[in-house]
């Protein structure tokens, strides 16, 4: 989105900027091991900007390592987003629900404010990669998240030997709010025998149960729960992103450019006449089509007509380039 459309103000330029940089500097460090390919990157790259005098990928100096390019702080919060965004991914595939479906929202605990802050940078991105609509932050998950502790038994056993087992047995019996205390310090005393025996979350996996209507990943120290429930407005959003989808490949096995204006009309089918009664004017904006409606299948004859599926039945589309 950020190439498409508007003018060249500085969120697009520095959008076109990055890439360029990422296509040259691949396609430098991978020139002695895809040689061809990469000098076409390359002299087409060049041929633009006539930033190098040589005239190929193989006369030109490797890449230096430059330590003020360094930023530790965005790589933590990038891997943020890429954790998250695969768990989030991973959880939908589990009940096959499609990324083209909005879901409502994430809860995501975050009593670390550093955690919190680091994802609030790259929330934008996780929402858009995984289709949510809102976050929902927590600090106390005991009401929401239900936690369990195991024991890592090749860790602690050399810890507490024969007591392992009664070890074992007082961390599975460990309560939501002692769990909670537990990770936010890092470290749990546990009384065996009289005894203090200190643990740590290094020595034990943390991990979160689904409640009702969630579906629950944790993943290290990253815990997200996602809401499954599609509601009938979520439904009908879900519907128009598809029908998007249909019609941006019919645009694409037609052969129209890019730039080309188009009509399109829609089948009328209960499944789908309120979806698009109500999405017109965004499918319109992402297909650049000038009108959207509905019609029965009788009125959508000719050789621009197509049957497609939409929520597993066939739906017949017709897409027409405008001329002039």
């Amino acid at each position: 989105k950020r190439y498409w459309g508007g003018g060249m103000d500085d969120d697009k330029l520095s959008a076109y900027q990055t890439l360029y940089t990422c296509l040259e500097t691949v396609a430098i460090m991978a020139a002695p091991v895809i040689p061809f390919f990469t000098d076409r990157i390359f002299t087409d790259l060049n041929s633009v900007s006539g930033k190098h005098n040589e005239g190929s990928v193989h006369l030109v100096a490797f890449p230096s390592y430059d330590k003020k390019l360094i930023d530790k702080a965005l790589e933590e919060r990038m891997e943020i987003a890429q954790k998250m965004s695969s768990m989030i991914l991973a959880l939908r595939r589990h009940v096959n629900i499609r990324v083209r479906q909005p879901l409502a929202r994430i809860m995501v605990p975050a009593s670390d404010r550093h955690f919190r802050k680091s994802f609030e940078a790259v929330k934008p991105l996780i929402l858009a990669e995984v289709n949510v609509k809102e976050v929902e932050y927590v600090d106390d998950t005991s009401g929401l998240l239900i936690r369990k502790v195991k024991p890592n038994f090749k860790l602690l056993g050399p810890k507490f030997g024969k007591k392992m087992k009664e070890a074992g047995a007082a961390i599975l019996a460990l309560m939501q709010n002692e769990i909670a205390e537990f990770e936010k310090n890092g470290s749990l005393n546990l009384l065996l025998d009289g005894e203090t025996h200190t643990i740590t979350t290094a020595e034990v996996e943390i991990i979160s149960e689904d409640i009702p209507g969630w579906l629950v990943a944790n993943e290290g120290r990253l815990t997200v729960a996602l809401d499954i429930t599609v509601t009938e407005d979520l439904l009908h959003e879900g519907i128009a992103r598809e029908f998007v989808n249909r019609i941006q490949n019919i645009r694409k096995e037609s052969g129209f450019e890019v730039t080309d204006k188009i009509r399109v009309v829609i089948e009328d089918l209960p499944f789908v006449s309120a979806a698009v009664s109500k999405h017109s004017d965004y499918i319109a904006s992402q297909t650049l089509a000038l009108d959207v409606s509905l019609a029965p299948a009788s009125a959508i004859t000719g050789p621009a007509a197509r049957e497609t599926d939409i929520e597993e039945q066939m739906v017949r589309v017709l897409v027409e380039k405008v001329k002039g």
